[in-house]
């Protein structure tokens, strides 16, 4: 029997995930909030880097439901090997010039990042055998989290066989704007919600789901 595609599970609901997660305050009030999922950077350059094992420490007080992502950028194999010997990670998303063959290996679900300037950035993404996160395109060496967006009207009609994740500049002042573009299975927010990089300011998370639950609503109740 062919396996069918995750992009056929389409609903009107729209996935919540909160990037940069570095305190357990921060994490139990996503989950609290209602969020789908919460991402720590494993990638030490980031400003948003957290320890494995402090980590593992957030991750495991985390309730059931609430996924765990681990963010990595060009890493080995070993390196995240090591990592879940102490994070018990449910997804990987992969922000570097991961290879598909790479993204395919894992034996973890995977998000890969692409990130968004030009039409060819679309025809790469489409490579991927597993769900895709499109990003702004940020300078040489930074891999996210600049809250600055890309044209959100290149991708309208992006279609892949896989999830379709948002990021890049998204807040609660423009993430209703974003879900009117296209249908999107998720959206991922970091510095949107940040009193500075990797502290969460909680109302500006409340905010934030509330903004993407309501449009989810309204979505409902005119169809």
């Amino acid at each position: 029997m062919p396996q069918m595609s995750a992009f056929n599970l389409r609903s009107p609901r729209i996935r919540i995930k909160i990037c940069g997660i570095t305190r357990l305050e921060d994490a139990l009030e996503a989950s609290r909030l209602g969020v789908d999922a919460v991402g720590f950077v494993f990638y030490e350059a980031s400003p948003r880097f957290i320890d494995p094992v402090k980590a593992a420490g957030i991750i495991r007080l985390l309730p059931p439901f609430v996924s765990a992502v681990g963010l990595f950028v060009n890493p080995t194999q070993d390196q995240i090997d090591e990592v879940l010997q102490y994070c018990p990670l449910g997804v990987l998303q992969l922000h570097g010039d991961e290879t598909p063959e790479f993204c395919e290996a894992q034996v973890r679900r995977v998000i890969k990042a692409i990130h968004v300037e030009t039409e060819e950035d679309l025809r790469h993404a489409r490579n991927y055998p597993c769900s895709v996160l499109l990003d702004t395109k940020a300078p040489p060496g930074v891999y996210g989290g600049t809250g600055q967006r890309f044209d959100w009207t290149m991708v309208r009609n992006f279609r892949h066989e896989h999830p379709i994740i948002l990021a890049g500049g998204l807040d609660a002042d423009n993430v209703q704007q974003a879900l009117a573009i296209r249908h999107w299975f998720a959206v991922d927010v970091s510095s949107g919600v940040e009193h500075s990089p990797g502290i969460k300011d909680h109302e500006k998370m409340a905010a934030f789901v509330a903004a993407v639950n309501g449009y989810t609503s309204d979505v409902k109740e005119h169809s």
